[in-house]
């Protein structure tokens, strides 16, 4: 009877060592399975190093991008730097061959008063297209001293007491270009 029951338990599914489960596999084939899944699903170390991988990745294409960015603005300014009293230059020409016209007449010129008249003709174009640039000179000659448009060389004794304070002489005029001083005008102060 022994015997019987053993050949039974020995039979039933329960004991066997490679049991199939529903789907038909053995639990050996069910174990390989479910580790191929586990190398399949990348772990969370594996998922933080790819990240770090493609934020480095991204830091370096940005920082070079930077860089180019950089390089050429830097290659711009210098381009405008060396180009940018172009348009001034261009409008002074006629000026200087004007004054070369004018050094050839005085050579033969035997009349002093057209050579002043030819000069003055130049210092007036000349002052035009300062003025067609933003140049504009500063009125100074009876003004209050303003120590941020004028530069006081010497005090004398005023006149009046009215102009104490103000500009008796002009030593050097003052220049504006588009309304900021870049000359200052060299003035004797009333004291």
């Amino acid at each position: 009877m022994l015997k019987k029951k053993n050949k039974e338990n020995s039979n039933k599914p329960e004991n066997m060592v490679e049991m199939e489960n529903e789907n038909g596999q053995t639990d050996a084939q069910e174990q390989e399975n479910s580790a191929e899944k586990v190398d399949e699903t990348p772990s969370a170390e594996d998922k933080f190093k790819e990240e770090l991988s493609q934020a480095n990745d991204k830091y370096l294409r940005l920082y070079a991008e930077f860089d180019n960015f950089r390089r050429r603005t830097v290659k711009e300014r210098e381009e405008a730097r060396k180009t940018e009293g172009k348009d001034v230059i261009v409008a002074l020409l006629p000026v200087l061959d004007d004054f070369e016209r004018a050094l050839r007449s005085m050579e033969s010129a035997n009349d002093i008063i057209s050579v002043k008249e030819g000069v003055s003709l130049i210092q007036n174009k000349l002052k035009n297209i300062l003025t067609q640039k933003g140049l504009h000179e500063m009125q100074s000659l009876g003004a209050d001293f303003d120590p941020d448009l004028h530069e006081a060389i010497t005090n004398i004794p005023a006149p009046s007491d009215d102009m104490k304070g103000k500009i008796l002489d002009e030593m050097e005029k003052g220049y504006q270009l588009n309304d900021k001083v870049v000359r200052f005008a060299k003035v004797v102060v009333g004291a």
